[in-house]
Protein backbone atom coordinates (compact mmCIF):
# COMPACT_ATOMS: atom_id res chain seq x y z
CA UNK A 1 0.00 0.00 0.00
CA UNK A 2 1.05 3.57 -0.60
CA UNK A 3 2.14 5.87 2.10
CA UNK A 4 -0.62 8.22 3.26
CA UNK A 5 -3.43 5.73 2.78
CA UNK A 6 -5.79 5.37 5.70
CA UNK A 7 -4.37 1.96 6.54
CA UNK A 8 -0.86 3.45 6.95
CA UNK A 9 -1.73 6.19 9.39
CA UNK A 10 0.12 5.93 12.67
CA UNK A 11 -1.69 4.30 15.49
CA UNK A 12 -2.51 6.25 18.59
CA UNK A 13 -1.02 4.55 21.66
CA UNK A 14 -3.09 4.93 24.77
CA UNK A 15 -1.34 4.98 28.22
CA UNK A 16 -3.24 4.70 31.45
CA UNK A 17 -1.31 6.88 33.96
CA UNK A 18 -1.87 7.15 37.69
CA UNK A 19 -2.45 10.69 38.92
CA UNK A 20 0.69 12.51 40.23
CA UNK A 21 0.06 13.32 43.87
CA UNK A 22 2.05 15.53 46.28
CA UNK A 23 3.45 12.39 47.91
CA UNK A 24 4.97 11.38 44.58
CA UNK A 25 6.60 14.80 44.19
CA UNK A 26 8.13 14.69 47.68
CA UNK A 27 9.44 11.15 47.06
CA UNK A 28 11.08 12.21 43.82
CA UNK A 29 12.82 15.14 45.53
CA UNK A 30 14.10 12.87 48.31
CA UNK A 31 15.44 10.39 45.73
CA UNK A 32 17.34 13.13 43.89
CA UNK A 33 18.78 14.54 47.12
CA UNK A 34 19.80 11.08 48.37
CA UNK A 35 21.49 10.25 45.10
CA UNK A 36 23.44 13.55 45.20
CA UNK A 37 24.71 13.09 48.75
CA UNK A 38 25.59 9.42 48.16
CA UNK A 39 27.61 10.39 45.08
CA UNK A 40 29.51 13.07 47.02
CA UNK A 41 30.21 10.59 49.81
CA UNK A 42 31.64 8.00 47.40
CA UNK A 43 33.76 10.65 45.64
CA UNK A 44 35.27 11.71 48.95
CA UNK A 45 36.00 8.12 49.93
CA UNK A 46 37.71 7.31 46.63
CA UNK A 47 39.73 10.53 46.74
CA UNK A 48 41.15 9.51 50.11
CA UNK A 49 42.32 6.12 48.78
CA UNK A 50 45.76 5.67 47.23
CA UNK A 51 45.89 5.88 43.45
CA UNK A 52 47.10 2.28 43.34
CA UNK A 53 43.78 1.14 44.84
CA UNK A 54 41.87 2.71 41.96
CA UNK A 55 43.99 1.81 38.98
CA UNK A 56 46.16 -1.10 40.13
CA UNK A 57 49.90 -1.03 40.89
CA UNK A 58 51.69 2.17 39.76
CA UNK A 59 54.46 0.19 38.13
CA UNK A 60 56.52 -2.97 38.19
CA UNK A 61 56.98 -4.34 41.71
CA UNK A 62 60.56 -5.05 42.80
CA UNK A 63 61.05 -7.16 45.91
CA UNK A 64 63.99 -5.87 47.90
CA UNK A 65 66.41 -7.81 50.06
CA UNK A 66 65.52 -8.01 53.76
CA UNK A 67 61.90 -7.07 53.06
CA UNK A 68 60.23 -4.10 51.45
CA UNK A 69 59.56 -3.30 47.83
CA UNK A 70 59.73 -0.53 45.27
CA UNK A 71 58.13 0.15 41.90
CA UNK A 72 59.53 1.10 38.54
CA UNK A 73 57.00 3.78 37.57
CA UNK A 74 54.53 2.65 34.92
CA UNK A 75 54.64 6.13 33.37
CA UNK A 76 57.30 6.01 30.69
CA UNK A 77 58.45 2.49 31.59
CA UNK A 78 55.44 0.27 30.97
CA UNK A 79 53.90 -2.38 33.21
CA UNK A 80 56.41 -5.10 32.32
CA UNK A 81 59.67 -5.60 30.49
CA UNK A 82 59.10 -6.37 26.81
CA UNK A 83 62.11 -4.98 24.95
CA UNK A 84 64.27 -6.93 22.46
CA UNK A 85 68.04 -6.57 22.23
CA UNK A 86 70.27 -7.79 19.41
CA UNK A 87 73.83 -8.59 20.55
CA UNK A 88 76.54 -8.37 17.90
CA UNK A 89 78.78 -11.46 17.73
CA UNK A 90 82.50 -10.74 18.00
CA UNK A 91 83.18 -12.35 14.59
CA UNK A 92 80.21 -10.65 12.93
CA UNK A 93 81.89 -7.28 12.49
CA UNK A 94 85.49 -6.90 11.34
CA UNK A 95 87.39 -5.20 14.15
CA UNK A 96 85.02 -6.08 17.00
CA UNK A 97 87.27 -8.89 18.21
CA UNK A 98 90.16 -6.43 18.58
CA UNK A 99 88.05 -4.21 20.86
CA UNK A 100 87.39 -7.27 23.01
CA UNK A 101 90.72 -9.13 22.92
CA UNK A 102 93.36 -6.71 21.66
CA UNK A 103 95.32 -6.66 18.42
CA UNK A 104 96.86 -10.08 19.11
CA UNK A 105 93.68 -11.65 20.47
CA UNK A 106 95.32 -12.74 23.73
CA UNK A 107 93.24 -10.82 26.27
CA UNK A 108 90.45 -12.93 27.80
CA UNK A 109 87.05 -11.96 29.12
CA UNK A 110 87.91 -13.63 32.43
CA UNK A 111 90.84 -11.25 32.81
CA UNK A 112 88.61 -8.26 32.07
CA UNK A 113 85.73 -9.19 34.38
CA UNK A 114 87.84 -8.48 37.46
CA UNK A 115 88.16 -5.08 39.10
CA UNK A 116 85.96 -2.02 39.03
CA UNK A 117 85.65 -2.05 35.24
CA UNK A 118 84.19 -5.58 35.04
CA UNK A 119 80.75 -4.25 34.10
CA UNK A 120 81.83 -4.21 30.44
CA UNK A 121 82.07 -8.02 30.55
CA UNK A 122 79.22 -8.76 32.96
CA UNK A 123 76.59 -6.81 31.02
CA UNK A 124 77.68 -8.49 27.79
CA UNK A 125 77.51 -11.97 29.31
CA UNK A 126 74.08 -11.37 30.81
CA UNK A 127 72.64 -10.07 27.55
CA UNK A 128 73.95 -13.16 25.74
CA UNK A 129 71.79 -15.26 28.09
CA UNK A 130 68.92 -12.81 28.39
CA UNK A 131 65.34 -13.76 27.61
CA UNK A 132 65.11 -10.36 25.93
CA UNK A 133 67.81 -11.20 23.41
CA UNK A 134 66.73 -11.50 19.79
CA UNK A 135 68.60 -12.94 16.80
CA UNK A 136 66.47 -10.95 14.34
CA UNK A 137 67.80 -7.47 13.70
CA UNK A 138 64.58 -6.29 12.12
CA UNK A 139 62.64 -6.73 15.39
CA UNK A 140 65.28 -5.37 17.76
CA UNK A 141 64.62 -2.33 19.91
CA UNK A 142 68.34 -2.03 20.68
CA UNK A 143 71.67 -3.28 19.38
CA UNK A 144 74.38 -4.04 21.93
CA UNK A 145 77.97 -3.51 20.78
CA UNK A 146 80.31 -5.56 23.02
CA UNK A 147 83.66 -4.01 23.79
CA UNK A 148 86.18 -4.50 26.61
CA UNK A 149 88.12 -1.47 25.50
CA UNK A 150 89.00 -0.15 28.97
CA UNK A 151 90.54 -3.48 29.93
CA UNK A 152 92.19 -3.90 26.52
CA UNK A 153 93.78 -0.48 26.82
CA UNK A 154 94.95 -1.09 30.40
CA UNK A 155 96.57 -4.39 29.37
CA UNK A 156 98.31 -2.88 26.34
CA UNK A 157 96.12 -4.62 23.77
CA UNK A 158 95.37 -1.40 21.88
CA UNK A 159 96.61 2.18 22.15
CA UNK A 160 94.39 5.26 21.94
CA UNK A 161 94.93 5.73 18.21
CA UNK A 162 94.12 2.09 17.47
CA UNK A 163 90.99 2.24 19.62
CA UNK A 164 89.74 5.26 17.70
CA UNK A 165 90.44 3.73 14.30
CA UNK A 166 88.86 0.40 15.24
CA UNK A 167 85.64 1.97 16.50
CA UNK A 168 85.24 3.96 13.27
CA UNK A 169 85.92 0.78 11.31
CA UNK A 170 83.23 -1.29 13.02
CA UNK A 171 80.61 1.47 12.93
CA UNK A 172 80.97 1.79 9.16
CA UNK A 173 79.97 -1.89 8.83
CA UNK A 174 76.68 -1.62 10.71
CA UNK A 175 73.69 -0.79 8.47
CA UNK A 176 71.33 -0.50 11.46
CA UNK A 177 73.67 1.99 13.11
CA UNK A 178 73.50 4.06 9.92
CA UNK A 179 69.73 3.66 9.74
CA UNK A 180 69.09 5.19 13.17
CA UNK A 181 72.13 7.42 13.40
CA UNK A 182 73.21 5.18 16.29
CA UNK A 183 70.20 6.04 18.47
CA UNK A 184 69.36 2.40 19.19
CA UNK A 185 72.94 1.17 19.70
CA UNK A 186 74.28 0.57 23.21
CA UNK A 187 77.91 0.99 24.29
CA UNK A 188 79.45 0.32 27.71
CA UNK A 189 82.23 2.59 28.97
CA UNK A 190 82.85 1.37 32.52
CA UNK A 191 85.43 3.83 33.89
CA UNK A 192 85.74 7.47 34.89
CA UNK A 193 86.93 8.31 31.39
CA UNK A 194 83.47 7.39 30.08
CA UNK A 195 83.10 7.54 26.31
CA UNK A 196 86.32 9.57 26.06
CA UNK A 197 88.12 6.22 25.65
CA UNK A 198 86.89 6.60 22.06
CA UNK A 199 88.36 9.97 21.16
CA UNK A 200 85.87 10.61 18.37
CA UNK A 201 82.81 9.72 20.43
CA UNK A 202 81.35 13.23 20.00
CA UNK A 203 81.25 12.75 16.23
CA UNK A 204 80.00 9.16 16.04
CA UNK A 205 78.27 8.27 19.34
CA UNK A 206 76.55 11.55 20.15
CA UNK A 207 73.14 9.91 19.65
CA UNK A 208 73.89 6.44 20.99
CA UNK A 209 72.98 5.05 24.41
CA UNK A 210 76.04 4.96 26.66
CA UNK A 211 76.07 2.85 29.84
CA UNK A 212 78.59 4.31 32.27
CA UNK A 213 79.07 4.93 35.99
CA UNK A 214 80.50 8.36 35.12
CA UNK A 215 78.21 11.36 34.73
CA UNK A 216 80.89 14.05 34.62
CA UNK A 217 84.40 14.54 33.26
CA UNK A 218 84.95 18.24 33.73
CA UNK A 219 88.31 17.98 35.49
CA UNK A 220 90.27 17.11 32.34
CA UNK A 221 87.79 17.60 29.50
CA UNK A 222 85.93 20.59 28.19
CA UNK A 223 82.63 18.73 28.23
CA UNK A 224 81.07 15.61 29.71
CA UNK A 225 80.31 12.64 27.46
CA UNK A 226 77.25 11.87 29.58
CA UNK A 227 73.83 13.08 28.41
CA UNK A 228 71.07 12.57 30.96
CA UNK A 229 68.40 12.32 28.24
CA UNK A 230 69.91 9.38 26.33
CA UNK A 231 72.54 7.73 28.54
CA UNK A 232 72.20 5.53 31.62
CA UNK A 233 74.25 5.69 34.81
CA UNK A 234 75.12 2.17 35.96
CA UNK A 235 76.46 0.97 39.33
CA UNK A 236 80.17 0.25 39.66
CA UNK A 237 81.39 -3.33 39.80
CA UNK A 238 81.69 -4.31 43.47
CA UNK A 239 83.86 -7.39 44.02
CA UNK A 240 81.78 -10.57 43.77
CA UNK A 241 83.26 -11.78 47.05
CA UNK A 242 81.30 -9.00 48.81
CA UNK A 243 77.96 -9.30 46.99
CA UNK A 244 77.21 -12.99 47.50
CA UNK A 245 74.14 -13.46 49.71
CA UNK A 246 75.20 -14.94 53.06
CA UNK A 247 78.75 -15.64 51.92
CA UNK A 248 80.33 -12.21 51.99
CA UNK A 249 84.11 -12.11 52.34
CA UNK A 250 83.81 -9.64 55.24
CA UNK A 251 80.81 -9.26 57.52
CA UNK A 252 79.67 -5.85 58.85
CA UNK A 253 80.46 -4.88 62.44
CA UNK A 254 77.89 -3.61 64.97
CA UNK A 255 78.08 0.17 65.30
CA UNK A 256 79.29 -0.17 68.90
CA UNK A 257 82.27 -2.21 67.72
CA UNK A 258 83.49 0.26 65.09
CA UNK A 259 86.62 2.13 65.99
CA UNK A 260 86.24 5.24 63.84
CA UNK A 261 83.59 7.80 63.11
CA UNK A 262 84.57 7.91 59.44
CA UNK A 263 87.20 6.69 57.02
CA UNK A 264 88.68 7.48 53.63
CA UNK A 265 90.40 4.61 51.87
CA UNK A 266 91.94 5.90 48.68
CA UNK A 267 94.92 7.56 47.07
CA UNK A 268 95.46 11.30 47.13
CA UNK A 269 95.84 11.55 43.31
CA UNK A 270 96.79 15.19 43.95
CA UNK A 271 93.07 16.05 44.25
CA UNK A 272 92.16 18.90 46.58
CA UNK A 273 89.32 17.10 48.37
CA UNK A 274 91.36 13.98 48.99
CA UNK A 275 94.35 15.96 50.19
CA UNK A 276 92.09 17.78 52.67
CA UNK A 277 90.81 14.46 54.02
CA UNK A 278 94.31 13.10 54.51
CA UNK A 279 95.28 16.23 56.44
CA UNK A 280 92.05 16.04 58.44
CA UNK A 281 92.87 12.46 59.43
CA UNK A 282 96.22 13.66 60.79
CA UNK A 283 94.43 16.27 62.92
CA UNK A 284 91.77 13.86 64.21
CA UNK A 285 93.32 10.36 64.07
CA UNK A 286 90.80 8.97 66.57
CA UNK A 287 87.85 10.01 64.44
CA UNK A 288 88.97 9.70 60.82
CA UNK A 289 91.03 6.84 59.41
CA UNK A 290 92.90 7.47 56.18
CA UNK A 291 95.76 5.00 55.76
CA UNK A 292 98.22 5.34 52.90
CA UNK A 293 97.19 2.67 50.44
CA UNK A 294 99.88 0.54 48.84
CA UNK A 295 98.98 -1.25 45.61
CA UNK A 296 102.25 -3.16 45.28
CA UNK A 297 105.02 -4.54 47.47
CA UNK A 298 104.83 -6.26 50.87
CA UNK A 299 102.62 -3.53 52.35
CA UNK A 300 99.98 -3.87 49.66
CA UNK A 301 96.50 -3.89 51.14
CA UNK A 302 94.73 -7.13 50.18
CA UNK A 303 91.09 -7.41 49.25
CA UNK A 304 90.01 -8.73 52.64
CA UNK A 305 92.12 -6.21 54.56
CA UNK A 306 90.65 -3.37 52.49
CA UNK A 307 87.05 -4.29 53.39
CA UNK A 308 88.00 -4.89 57.04
CA UNK A 309 89.22 -1.29 57.17
CA UNK A 310 86.12 -0.05 55.36
CA UNK A 311 83.72 -1.71 57.81
CA UNK A 312 85.43 -0.20 60.86
CA UNK A 313 83.70 3.21 60.62
CA UNK A 314 80.14 4.49 60.77
CA UNK A 315 80.60 6.68 57.69
CA UNK A 316 82.56 5.97 54.52
CA UNK A 317 83.77 9.15 52.82
CA UNK A 318 83.66 9.09 49.01
CA UNK A 319 85.44 12.13 47.53
CA UNK A 320 85.95 12.88 43.86
CA UNK A 321 89.04 11.36 42.26
CA UNK A 322 90.08 11.50 38.63
CA UNK A 323 86.36 11.71 37.91
CA UNK A 324 83.17 12.28 39.87
CA UNK A 325 82.14 8.67 40.49
CA UNK A 326 83.82 6.39 43.01
CA UNK A 327 83.44 2.65 43.56
CA UNK A 328 83.72 3.26 47.31
CA UNK A 329 80.17 4.62 47.32
CA UNK A 330 78.81 1.23 46.22
CA UNK A 331 81.24 -0.83 48.32
CA UNK A 332 80.12 0.94 51.50
CA UNK A 333 76.65 -0.63 51.28
CA UNK A 334 78.12 -4.12 51.63
CA UNK A 335 80.00 -3.32 54.85
CA UNK A 336 76.95 -1.33 56.03
CA UNK A 337 78.75 1.95 56.37
CA UNK A 338 76.77 5.11 55.47
CA UNK A 339 78.37 6.65 52.34
CA UNK A 340 79.15 10.36 52.41
CA UNK A 341 79.52 11.78 48.92
CA UNK A 342 82.09 14.55 48.60
CA UNK A 343 81.75 14.83 44.84
CA UNK A 344 79.57 17.71 43.68
CA UNK A 345 79.09 16.59 40.05
CA UNK A 346 78.33 12.94 40.78
CA UNK A 347 75.42 11.21 39.02
CA UNK A 348 73.75 8.19 40.62
CA UNK A 349 71.84 5.26 39.06
CA UNK A 350 68.12 4.52 39.13
CA UNK A 351 67.05 7.88 40.54
CA UNK A 352 63.43 7.21 39.57
CA UNK A 353 63.14 4.50 42.22
CA UNK A 354 65.77 5.31 44.89
CA UNK A 355 65.57 8.16 47.37
CA UNK A 356 69.27 8.68 48.07
CA UNK A 357 68.51 10.93 51.06
CA UNK A 358 67.47 7.81 52.97
CA UNK A 359 70.68 5.85 52.37
CA UNK A 360 73.50 8.39 52.01
CA UNK A 361 74.75 11.90 52.69
CA UNK A 362 76.04 14.40 50.14
CA UNK A 363 78.24 17.13 51.61
CA UNK A 364 79.77 20.10 49.73
CA UNK A 365 83.33 19.26 48.69
CA UNK A 366 84.26 22.87 49.44
CA UNK A 367 83.50 22.35 53.15
CA UNK A 368 85.77 19.42 53.97
CA UNK A 369 87.16 20.06 57.44
CA UNK A 370 86.39 19.81 61.16
CA UNK A 371 82.83 21.03 60.41
CA UNK A 372 82.18 17.81 58.48
CA UNK A 373 83.37 15.60 61.35
CA UNK A 374 81.32 17.63 63.82
CA UNK A 375 78.22 17.17 61.71
CA UNK A 376 78.73 13.41 61.38
CA UNK A 377 79.38 13.10 65.10
CA UNK A 378 76.06 14.81 65.85
CA UNK A 379 74.01 12.13 64.05
CA UNK A 380 72.47 9.68 66.58
CA UNK A 381 73.19 5.98 66.22
CA UNK A 382 69.51 5.15 65.75
CA UNK A 383 69.42 7.43 62.70
CA UNK A 384 72.58 5.77 61.34
CA UNK A 385 71.01 2.35 61.90
CA UNK A 386 67.91 3.44 60.01
CA UNK A 387 69.99 4.64 57.05
CA UNK A 388 71.96 1.40 57.07
CA UNK A 389 68.72 -0.58 57.07
CA UNK A 390 67.41 1.34 54.05
CA UNK A 391 70.73 0.78 52.30
CA UNK A 392 70.62 -2.92 53.12
CA UNK A 393 67.33 -3.17 51.26
CA UNK A 394 68.33 -1.44 48.02
CA UNK A 395 71.92 -2.64 47.63
CA UNK A 396 70.67 -5.57 45.53
CA UNK A 397 70.43 -2.97 42.73
CA UNK A 398 74.26 -2.77 42.75
CA UNK A 399 74.70 -6.51 42.14
CA UNK A 400 75.34 -7.75 38.59
CA UNK A 401 73.42 -10.98 38.65
CA UNK A 402 70.74 -12.69 36.59
CA UNK A 403 67.87 -10.55 35.31
CA UNK A 404 65.55 -13.24 36.71
CA UNK A 405 66.04 -11.51 40.06
CA UNK A 406 63.71 -8.53 40.07
CA UNK A 407 66.20 -6.56 42.16
CA UNK A 408 69.56 -6.48 40.40
CA UNK A 409 71.72 -4.04 38.48
CA UNK A 410 70.83 -5.81 35.24
CA UNK A 411 67.08 -5.62 35.79
CA UNK A 412 67.47 -1.93 36.59
CA UNK A 413 69.44 -1.33 33.38
CA UNK A 414 66.80 -3.15 31.33
CA UNK A 415 64.03 -1.00 32.80
CA UNK A 416 65.97 2.15 32.01
CA UNK A 417 66.57 0.91 28.46
CA UNK A 418 62.89 0.17 27.98
CA UNK A 419 62.13 3.79 28.88
CA UNK A 420 64.26 4.83 25.89
CA UNK A 421 62.73 2.54 23.26
CA UNK A 422 61.41 4.06 20.05
CA UNK A 423 58.94 2.64 17.60
CA UNK A 424 60.45 4.56 14.67
CA UNK A 425 64.09 5.30 13.88
CA UNK A 426 65.56 7.79 11.43
CA UNK A 427 68.60 9.97 10.93
CA UNK A 428 69.79 12.76 8.65
CA UNK A 429 70.94 10.13 6.16
CA UNK A 430 67.77 8.02 6.05
CA UNK A 431 64.69 8.74 3.91
CA UNK A 432 61.42 6.93 3.21
CA UNK A 433 59.01 6.65 0.30
CA UNK A 434 55.27 6.29 -0.14
CA UNK A 435 55.47 2.48 -0.24
CA UNK A 436 57.15 2.31 3.17
CA UNK A 437 60.63 1.57 1.91
CA UNK A 438 63.63 3.22 3.58
CA UNK A 439 66.35 4.57 1.31
CA UNK A 440 69.61 6.48 1.61
CA UNK A 441 70.51 9.77 -0.04
CA UNK A 442 71.13 7.94 -3.32
CA UNK A 443 67.67 6.31 -3.10
CA UNK A 444 69.17 2.87 -2.47
CA UNK A 445 66.82 0.68 -0.41
CA UNK A 446 67.98 -0.28 3.07
CA UNK A 447 68.23 -3.98 2.23
CA UNK A 448 70.83 -3.10 -0.39
CA UNK A 449 73.09 -1.00 1.84
CA UNK A 450 76.55 -2.56 1.82
CA UNK A 451 79.56 -1.80 4.07
CA UNK A 452 81.57 0.23 4.44
CA UNK A 453 79.01 2.97 4.73
CA UNK A 454 79.82 6.67 5.14
CA UNK A 455 79.51 7.90 8.69
CA UNK A 456 78.51 11.38 9.91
Amino acid sequence: MEMGSPKNKPRTMLHHQAPCTRAHQVGALLLVAGTYFLTRLLDGFLASCPIADQTGPPGHLVRLTDGGSLFWPSSGYGAQLSLKVYVYEEDEIDGLRELMRGREGKITADACVKGQWGTQVKIHRMLLKSRFRTWRKEEADFFFVPSYVKCVRMMGGLNDKEINQTYVKILSQMPYFRLSGGRNHIFVFPSGAGAHLFRSWATYLNRSVILTPEGDRTDKRDASAFNTWKDIIIPGNVDDAMTRDGFSLVQPLPLSKRRYLANFLGRAQNKVGRLHLIELAKQFPDKLESPELKFSGPEKLGKKEYFEHLRNAKFCLAPRGESSWTLRFYESFFVECVPVLLSDQVELPFQNVIDYKQVSIKWPSTRIGPELLGYLESIPDDVIERMIDHGRRIRCLWVYTSESRSCSAMSGILWELQRKTRYFHQSTETFWLHNGSVVNRNLVEFSQWTPPMPLP
